[in-house]
């Protein structure tokens, strides 16, 4: 009870804060690309895998170790600074960027300072109304990412408080883009808003691109938010906290409206916001105090001696620009006008991780409505149920087609289908072999179902009755028994035409 009043006392309330301050937001975004060997050396950077197995003394940074550029991931950086309408640099030098950290073996991270590939581009959002916001683009540069540390002994995971950490080498090297916005002013109270429609569309730009497995939970994006508050009229920004590795696209949201309340909390009693990095605290939505932020001149850039600049060719920029794919927004348009779908159901299918499936699906062979229909309410709750991501089940959009194609030719019932899928969800194989193999074909004889029919009737002549008086909605209990006895496998419309036929 006494820390909910202490957090309530340091936050102002939300339409206080709009009232006397406006927000700047600046958004970085890191980009773990998804290429088959490491940055600078060729390690590989499968996620996942026993600590410390995917290093070599390039990325330990050992004494006489040189790095060489990642070509791949370079063509990744173009490609994402031509989708993010940059202008891409024709000579840029990678930059040392001089820090301690254990997680950091060479006490410095190759990275890029004031010569990036990418710079001065936009990116144009949708909002939840619909409406377009353009998020201004500083810069897209190339980097490694550092190794991860695991802090052992404490209560929330953190260093303070840990009895010992312990460091694993597998991530550093991985390549990086990180993605810096310009101040995004002028939102207002849309501030959140803007920052969780600003990360969401990134997202799924750089899917479309297939440059990154983009999976927030596994680290391969990652989000600092950076935040501060100016007084309503004056025109100098204030001073800006960094919430760093908001690990979801709804934590964005939450961290924003959180340090703009805490910090007009700060200002409004008179005291000056420090100049900080926080931690997101995914358990209550607050942000924590981490370490006081640096300056540039505090990591002394200076031009990487190992590296030769790198220098894409006006031509071969041209070549990548032409492998863009369908921007995601656009082919959202396309695939809606197609389908005849309003904005809110595609907007339900985006949300719920589901389009790319369903356009899978359908690309199987699946009508659309039938495929929407499975992803967005039977699978989406056995994803529910068993804890992970909808794009995380073990089934795939062919084999959701298949299911679709077996029930459209009558072989199946939507029941039955249901089995179907769950014994594909625990591994058991091919829907049509699970059909052979446990007999689930729909029943099509109508001899048998017609004793099946009789038997129900025979056990219920009160229902029999009732259906003869006029009352046909009571033939649903009829059906009911013979779909239980045919352990679900009847077709339930030609049960109740023989149902109804045995009553007239």
């Amino acid at each position: 009870m006494g820390m909910t009043a202490a957090v309530s006392a340091d936050l102002l309330d939300y339409d206080a804060v709009l009232a006397k301050f406006e927000p700047v937001l600046g958004m970085e975004v890191h980009v773990e690309l998804h290429t088959a060997t490491k940055m600078f050396c060729g390690c590989p950077t499968t996620f996942g895998a026993e600590p410390n197995t995917q290093v070599c003394p390039v990325c330990l940074g050992l004494p006489g170790a040189l790095p060489v550029v990642n070509q791949a991931a370079v063509e990744s950086a173009v490609r994402i600074g031509l989708a993010l309408n940059c202008s891409i640099t024709p000579w840029g030098r990678f930059a040392r960027k001089n820090y301690f950290y254990p997680d950091q073996p060479k006490n410095y991270q190759i990275s890029q300072y004031d010569e990036p590939i990418a710079q001065n581009g936009h990116l144009d959002v949708v909002l939840d109304d619909g409406t377009t916001w353009r998020v201004e683009i500083e810069r897209a540069h190339m980097e490694e990412d550092t190794g991860k540390s695991l802090h052992v002994g404490g209560a929330t995971g953190r260093i303070h408080g840990a009895s010992h950490s312990l460091l694993d080498y597998n991530r550093a090297g991985v390549p990086l883009i990180e993605i810096v916005t310009k101040p995004i002013t002028g939102a207002g109270a849309r501030a959140p808003e803007v920052a969780r429609a600003y990360v969401t569309a990134l997202r799924d730009l750089l899917k479309a691109l297939d440059v990154s497995d983009v999976r927030m939970d596994q680290g391969s994006l990652r989000c600092d938010a950076n935040v501060s508050l100016m007084p309503i009229g004056s025109k100098e920004f204030g001073t800006r906290t960094e919430t760093k590795n908001v690990n979801s696209l709804k934590s964005v949201e939450t961290a924003v409206r959180y340090e703009m309340r805490r910090q007009a909390a700060v200002l409004t009693r008179g005291h000056e916001v420090v100049q900080e990095t926080r931690h997101f605290q995914e358990a209550d939505g607050t942000t924590s105090p981490g370490r006081r932020k640096e300056t540039a001149e505090d990591y002394r850039y200076f031009p990487e001696p190992d590296l030769e600049p790198v220098a894409p060719s006006a031509e071969w920029v041209e070549q990548l620009r032409a492998t863009l794919p369908e921007l995601p927004w656009l082919r959202r348009a396309r695939i809606q006008q197609e389908w005849g779908v309003s904005d809110e159901v595609m907007r339900d299918l985006v949300n719920a991780g589901a389009l790319d499936l369903v356009i899978a699906t359908t690309e199987a062979g699946a009508p659309a409505d039938a495929a929407r229909s499975w992803w967005v309410s039977y699978l989406a709750q056995q994803a529910n149920t068993r804890g992970v991501e909808l794009a995380d089940l073990p089934i795939t959009p062919a084999q959701v087609a298949k299911v679709v194609e077996l029930v459209e030719g009558g072989k199946l019932n939507n029941k039955v289908a249901r089995q179907v899928v769950d014994f594909v969800l625990d591994g058991e194989g091919e829907p049509e072999q699970i059909v052979d193999a446990r007999g689930l074909v729909v029943e099509r004889d109508d001899t048998k179902l017609q004793a099946a029919v009789d038997e129900a009737l025979a056990a219920n002549p009160d229902i029999v009755e009732k259906i003869r008086g006029g009352k046909v909605a009571a033939a649903g209990k009829i059906v009911g028994d013979v779909m239980k006895a045919t352990r679900g496998q009847a077709d339930p419309a030609r049960v109740k035409e023989l149902v109804l036929a045995a009553c007239s």
